[in-house]
């Protein structure tokens, strides 16, 4: 997956990456046809937690949830990996960790820990030489196992504490000259300043286009110059509204309203859900590897059978 990023930078257009948090909102997006996909940190702290992105979240419980979404879908993953958990040699650890999972790549940040959403006030960052000898880690582990692993520097300088654009410009040149492949300045204000961001950085540029970040077309973007653009959170938001929804309906109406919406949702182009969830190949597998007189199990059974659409 690492060369198929790889492959999809190459081409030269801007290539838009949408925001999962679990497996399943992976699954719709690669379903839908997007060429990659991007696991939020936020997404994760919160559906995995239920906590805000404070530092809250361990490696270990990214990692899980970068292992899960890379296996669940077919199209390269960029995963969220904080500031690397810790100084250049817990950022060592992290990149191979990650690499592990089965993404093609990661973006470290250079917050002071315990970091926070690069659109939330209260951020620091932690010293410019410190930072760089992240990166300079991150690029030496890397090259250990798979020199095509996509390595995304994020600078937070620009909204931090005591920061300015002009400052989260200088530390992801840096970054790139220690050995990252993309730069990402964090959260800046306007057109003008993305602009500004993608004459003067030396590299390619990760815009995560949401909070504080202006909204531009896929046209504007390219115009810049701009290699990612991300849209973190909209699966999340997604999921959020649509559960509140259905929840408020239960409420208010009892479980008759569940009976409305599973009606409706079975016109959904998802409506098959056990389809969707995968059963048909298992049950495909099944009649591949498995004896035959244990097939016999689907004999007189009730639920769900290849081609049913009743997605109960």
């Amino acid at each position: 997956m690492t060369r198929r990023l790889r492959a999809l930078l190459k081409k030269g257009d801007t290539l838009f990456v949408p925001g999962c948090y679990n497996a399943m909102s992976a699954r719709v997006l690669d379903h839908v046809g997007f060429p990659a996909i991007y696991m939020s940190g936020y997404g994760t702290s919160l559906s995995l937690l239920g906590m805000p992105d404070a530092g809250l979240a361990t490696m270990t419980e990214m990692l899980l949830n970068a292992r899960y979404i890379a296996n669940a879908v077919s199209v390269p993953v960029i995963a969220d990996a904080d500031t690397g958990y810790g100084n250049a040699i817990n950022v060592m650890r992290c990149v191979r960790e990650y690499i592990g999972t089965g993404v093609a790549g990661i973006h470290i940040e250079d917050q002071v820990a315990p970091k926070r959403c690069g659109h939330v006030a209260g951020r620091e960052v932690i010293p410019l030489d410190e930072a760089v000898g992240k990166f300079r880690a991150a690029d030496t582990a890397r090259q250990e196992i798979d020199s095509d692993f996509v390595i995304i520097a994020r600078s937070d300088a620009r909204g931090a504490h005591g920061g300015s654009l002009g400052e989260a410009i200088d530390r992801v040149n840096a970054y790139l000259e220690a050995g990252a492949d993309m730069a990402f300045v964090e959260g800046p204000t306007s057109i003008e300043e993305v602009g500004r961001v993608c004459r003067e950085v030396r590299g390619p540029i990760f815009y995560n286009m949401t909070g504080i970040s202006p909204r531009m077309s896929l046209e504007q973007m390219q115009a810049l110059g701009i290699a990612i653009t991300i849209t973190a959170g909209t699966a999340m938001r997604a999921t959020l509204q649509a559960v509140y929804d259905i929840a408020v309906k239960l409420r208010d109406e009892g479980p008759t309203a569940e009976a409305a919406f599973i009606d409706a949702f079975k016109k959904h182009p998802l409506g098959d859900l056990h389809t969707f969830a995968g059963f048909d190949g298992i049950r495909a597998l099944e009649e591949k590897f498995l004896p035959a007189g244990q097939l016999g199990k689907y004999d007189g059974s009730l639920g769900h059978r290849p081609g049913d659409p009743s997605g109960r």
